[in-house]
């Protein structure tokens, strides 16, 4: 056991402080998290042209170390003697929360294990503030980040996911959207979700209804800027069947036979993916 008294620890070592910074709005950035910018020996960045832009606008002019996944392993056992040392370092991301999606997890686990104190500051987190405006269940719910590029990766994810209850938060990049929208609706159904782009920016918009509701609108208004998905959870139901209706079943086979599947075996996939009857399906698209 590791017990961590965040300002009544040991003397001697200093402390790595992890800093959020805004996912768009600049005024997002905290009274807090400007002090301890400014206070800090040195500020762990993932990217420093991006964070020189904020250290500038709030006048900041602590020096930067560049800290990001490509040279972690190299730059870690430096930053350890800085900590142990007594130096207090800060360490932020280009956006949002360090770790969430972005380098930081390797070296907080480094410095727990030197018994070195890790202080989070609250602060943005485009996850969470983008969960609570979805209209969708707040709790529980599951944060993923970024999906499998891959189409069959992504429907193996989802195959996986399909009965979990929480309510699912992903990112996405907008080339991706309609490829990724249309692979959650043949694994799960036709569920509500939520898309949101451009959180905290002046175009910041929330397009809410279902998968296919939203795939039409993308149709005619292709996704623009940085890009999220709120997904409700499973009702109950193994494939949610129960949310398709026919018009719904059909275009599941119209577009697995875009795809190049032949139009028995597009039928059949259908059926086994939803729990539905074969023929029925058969019949449906055939207008039988």
């Amino acid at each position: 056991m590791q017990l961590q008294k965040s300002f009544k620890g040991e003397e001697g070592t200093g402390k790595l402080y992890l800093v959020p910074t805004p996912i768009g709005n600049l005024q997002d950035m905290t009274y807090r998290s400007v002090e301890i910018l400014k206070s800090v020996d040195f500020i762990c960045a993932e990217d420093t042209r991006n964070t020189g832009l904020l250290l500038k606008h709030f006048e900041i002019a602590t020096k930067q170390i560049s800290f990001h996944e490509h040279n972690a392993y190299e730059k870690i056992p430096a930053l350890l003697n800085l900590l142990l040392a007594g130096k207090n370092l800060a360490q932020v991301s280009d956006a949002g929360l360090p770790s969430i999606s972005d380098p930081g997890h390797d070296l907080v686990q480094a410095a727990i294990e030197q018994g070195i104190s890790v202080v989070a500051l609250p602060g943005a987190s485009a996850g969470i503030t983008a969960l609570i405006a979805s209209g969708l269940a707040p709790q529980p719910h599951v944060f993923y980040g970024f999906l499998p590029r891959k189409k069959g990766q992504q429907e193996e994810f989802f195959k996986q996911k399909l009965t979990y209850p929480e309510t699912q938060i992903f990112y996405e990049s907008p080339y991706r959207l309609v490829d990724t929208l249309t692979n959650m609706r043949s694994i799960y159904g036709d569920r509500q979700v939520v898309l949101v782009r451009e959180l905290t920016k002046i175009y910041e918009e929330y397009q809410r209804g279902s998968i296919s509701e939203i795939l039409v609108h993308l149709a005619h208004t292709p996704a623009k800027g940085e890009c999220l998905l709120i997904v409700s959870g499973s009702s109950g139901q193994q494939a949610q069947a129960a949310e398709l209706d026919d018009s719904a079943i059909t275009g599941l086979v119209e577009e697995a036979i875009a795809q190049g599947v032949k139009p028995n075996k597009a039928i059949k996939e259908v059926a086994k993916t939803y729990q539905l009857n074969r023929q029925e399906v058969y019949k449906l698209y055939h207008d039988l």
